[in-house]
């Protein structure tokens, strides 16, 4: 049954993958466009200036990173990302009680795309590749890690205090206190880790917002397709077993 969910969370990751990258292609390599030409435009000026500029040879070229590198990593991301959430999604099946499989995918989906993508990002939010410095750069991965992780934990805790708040406070009122104490501890997290802001003030901010909606709606797009496709294998494949059940019999 693993094994099977498992080929079902990789097709799904699969085809969730192919649409973010064209969400991506479409909406968010524009704005990156306008990224790299602001930062040839600040060349430009120090060189006018008689600065000195360092600038690495392009080993891959522009459009080979917006076309076959972007879809590269898109669709190993995307079916990697599949593969975790089926097994995840097999571990919690059954064991959550009164929901289907579908509603399950989608509740999972979305928790995670809280957990893994828009918090992290309320705190360091994704900024095209002309900005920041290069001397810095893994400070600021790790930063993000490390917030990233704190998010994860404190969504466990959520979830595991709602289950232990079931009894007392009914399901709904045990679900709001579980949200409740979720973002009181990703408003700690948002105070208290150190804040990174390597955006120039000079940098266009259409631009900068621009990037940051395409990046987080490239999230949005593939982990909402990933729970929806998901549960609907599970769901279609449960009901075909039921089914095959049935006409056996009834033979």
């Amino acid at each position: 049954m693993v094994g099977k969910m498992l080929m079902q969370g990789l097709l799904a990751g699969l085809i969730a993958s192919l649409i973010s990258f064209a969400f991506a292609r479409t909406i968010g390599e524009p704005s990156i466009d306008r990224a790299i030409a602001f930062e040839q435009q600040q060349d430009a000026r120090k060189a006018a200036m008689g600065g000195v500029h360092d600038h690495d040879e392009e080993l891959v070229s522009r459009q080979t990173q917006a076309g076959v590198g972007l879809l590269t990593g898109v669709v190993a991301y995307g079916t990697a990302v599949g593969g975790l959430f089926a097994l995840t999604f097999a571990f919690l099946y059954g064991r959550v009680k009164g929901i289907g499989a579908s509603k399950l995918s989608v509740a999972l989906a979305g928790a995670a795309f809280i957990a893994l993508v828009m918090v992290p990002m309320l705190k360091y939010p994704a900024n095209p590749p002309s900005i920041g410095d290069p001397e810095t750069i893994g400070e600021r991965t790790a930063l993000y890690f490390l917030f990233l992780v704190f998010s994860v934990v404190a969504m466990i805790v959520s979830v595991r205090a709602r289950r232990a708040w079931v009894r007392r406070l009914g399901d709904w009122n045990a679900s709001l206190a579980a949200a409740g104490l979720y973002i009181g501890m990703t408003i700690a997290g948002l105070i208290f880790f150190p804040t990174v802001n390597e955006v120039p003030a000079e940098f266009p901010a259409q631009v900068l917002w621009e990037f940051r909606k395409a990046a987080i709606g490239m999230q949005f797009v593939m982990w909402g397709t990933l729970g929806v496709l998901f549960g609907a294998f599970v769901e279609h494949k449960a009901v075909a077993a039921r089914s095959s059940e049935v006409r056996r019999a009834s033979a």
